[in-house]
């Protein structure tokens, strides 16, 4: 056992090791400005905004700096997760105008850390996108075959997912965090390589779940961010591991480290899927919540939105 403990010791150094030298991501912590900009489209007719508000956990201190938002608008919650969302009420005057959220947040590198039990029920339940069935259970059990605890059984989904998938936004039906579509057509970007590990390891009662946000590029100090990034955890041992297979497909030097840590570099702006908000939007509960949703007369409708930041004492 003690040998055991020392090998184990050993090899998350060494791992820990290789990781700080990548310039992909950042150990320890991160300080930077986020700024989340939307510009309103011509408003015609009846038009709500449903835009997410991050929020301080354990490992973000979030400060809003300024809350630009000169129109109608209100503070809620979703049911489910307490996201704090934002819910404007644009009027045709508004069109044009931009909305501006400005953050500035340290984030703590991410690892397994400690669950409640009531958590897990949560995370075992399907989503609309994630559904739980025998697909997807005989797929989990095949890959997890002779593994004898959860964090192995884990371990197992994720090199199963990264060895199955391949990174590529081509064609339709990707980035909808689609479970059913990644396992068929086997590409898709950082929503579907998480809907799909999720689905396998619900269906083997590993309570998984989802968070979405934003990734700070590690080798400069300020400039765009090229769209969202999700990622996803998984309940073993008592503990929530943080699981990042899209960027591990995109850096295998790194495989090892994005199972089980997140890097500092992040910014988590919502958790969870199928969000249930009041007023709730025509098209249901919100899929996830990173970029704005606008519903304009009842259609969905995807205004200009930027994401830039900016590294504090870089």
């Amino acid at each position: 056992m003690r040998l055991r403990i020392l090998l184990v010791f050993f090899l998350a150094v060494a791992v820990a090791t290789r990781a700080s030298d990548n310039p992909a991501i950042v150990k320890g912590t991160d300080q930077f400005e986020f700024v989340y900009r939307v510009k309103l489209p011509e408003i015609k007719g009846e038009a709500r905004v449903w835009i997410p508000l991050a929020k301080t956990d354990a490992f973000q201190t979030v400060t809003k700096e300024k809350l630009n938002i000169p129109v109608k608008w209100e503070r809620v919650q979703d049911r489910d997760y307490d996201n704090d969302i934002c819910v404007l009420y644009p009027q045709p005057a508004d069109s044009g105008k931009t909305i501006e959220v400005r953050y500035r947040v340290v984030r703590k590198e991410k690892a397994a850390y400690s669950a409640t039990n009531a958590d897990a029920e949560r995370y075992l339940r399907p989503e609309k996108l994630v559904p739980i069935n025998e697909t997807f259970r005989t797929l989990a059990q095949k890959a997890t075959a002779g593994k004898t605890d959860d964090l192995e059984r884990a371990k197992a989904l994720y090199d199963h997912v990264m060895g199955r998938m391949r990174y590529d936004k081509s064609g339709t039906g990707w980035g909808r965090g689609d479970a059913m579509y990644a396992c068929d057509v086997r590409t898709g970007n950082c929503t579907d390589f998480h809907a799909y590990f999720i689905a396998l390891a619900r269906s083997i009662s590993i309570p998984a779940r989802f968070a979405i946000g934003a990734t700070i590029p590690a080798d400069k100090n300020e400039g765009t961010i090229d769209g969202y990034h999700c990622w996803a955890e998984v309940l073993a041992d008592g503990r929530w591991v943080p699981v990042d297979i899209s960027e591990a497909w995109k850096n295998p030097e790194l495989a090892d480290y994005y199972f089980g840590h997140n890097p500092a570099n992040r910014f988590e702006l919502t958790k969870g899927r199928d969000l249930v908000v009041n007023p709730e939007p025509a098209s249901g509960p919100i899929n996830f919540l990173a970029y704005p949703l606008l519903e304009m007369n009842g259609e969905v409708i995807k205004p200009e939105t930027t994401f830039t930041f900016r590294r504090i004492g870089a």
